[in-house]
């Protein structure tokens, strides 16, 4: 007499067409919590931006060069960001972080925005701006993820009747100065800048500022200056004007530049002549 046997189903990861298939079952796949990677190098970037205070408000200096490493690829990028009626941003290092952030704070102002239309409290200022971007560029730094960018801040705070001008940085560095430069920038262009400065205000900056006439030439030789001297600028840049009236960015323009001198140079190697 037969006797019955009973089986117990036993649950399987394979389907009915592999149960009667002879090749081997297939690897299962590996865990996908492998470490967080960042980016560790910047890829297209923009070099120095300047700013100086003025007599009446703050200009800013870049130029509309994006560099892909060592070739200049993008020719045409504005570096200098309004926001809000009183405050603009120059911004060098990595351009796509410098997107992410401009959406950032262009996302926070609207919200801002959207809640003063309720409530009373004033929109924000150049100083509020500067704060965030502190915070948002030292977290990141914290979490071992920064933003790739140096940024000057500068603005005209309308409560306080003054300009504003301060500097953060990937680490969260901030510190605030009548004339400021980012990059090579800062050993090139800002000893012009100072010089300046101090000849009409003082050491101590209690003199009259430059005019903005006088603020504008000198950003302009300073640019000169520096695609001479910069091997990642461009002699197309733009000009920030930023006053108690808004936010004004020029057109791009250029410099006068002469380069008959470089046929005299001579490098360091053995000379022919």
């Amino acid at each position: 007499m037969n006797q019955l046997h009973s089986f117990q189903a036993v649950p399987s990861t394979r389907n009915a067409f592999d149960a009667y298939s002879t090749l081997p079952e297939p690897p299962r796949p590996q865990s996908t919590h492998a470490p967080r990677a960042h980016t560790q190098q910047p890829i297209v970037t923009g070099t120095s931006v300047l700013g100086i205070k003025y007599e009446g408000g703050v200009m800013l200096a870049a130029d509309n060069l994006a560099s892909y490493g060592s070739l200049a690829r993008f020719k045409d990028i504005q570096r200098l960001h309004p926001l809000g009626d009183n405050t603009c941003l120059a911004v060098a290092g990595d351009m796509s972080d410098f997107q992410y952030m401009t959406k950032l704070l262009d996302a926070t102002l609207r919200a801002d925005r959207s809640v003063s239309l309720t409530d009373t409290h004033p929109p924000f200022s150049p100083q509020n701006i500067y704060t965030y971007l502190s915070n948002l560029y030292y977290a990141r730094r914290s979490k071992v993820n920064p933003l790739w960018n140096a940024i000057l801040v500068g603005g005209w705070d309308k409560e306080k009747k003054e300009s504003f001008l301060a500097y953060v940085d990937l680490l969260g560095t901030t510190y605030s100065a009548p004339t400021l430069a980012t990059g090579i920038g800062a050993h090139i262009a800002q000893p012009l800048l100072r010089e300046a400065y101090e000849a009409k205000a003082g050491v101590d900056g209690k003199g009259p500022l430059l005019t903005g006439q006088e603020a504008e030439e000198l950003l302009d030789t300073c640019m000169k200056v520096l695609f001479y001297r910069d091997a990642r600028s461009l002699n197309k840049y733009q000009i920030a004007t930023i006053s108690n009236d808004g936010v004004k960015i020029s057109d791009s323009k250029s410099s006068e530049t002469e380069w008959g001198f470089a046929e005299g140079l001579r490098g360091y190697g053995p000379q022919t002549q």
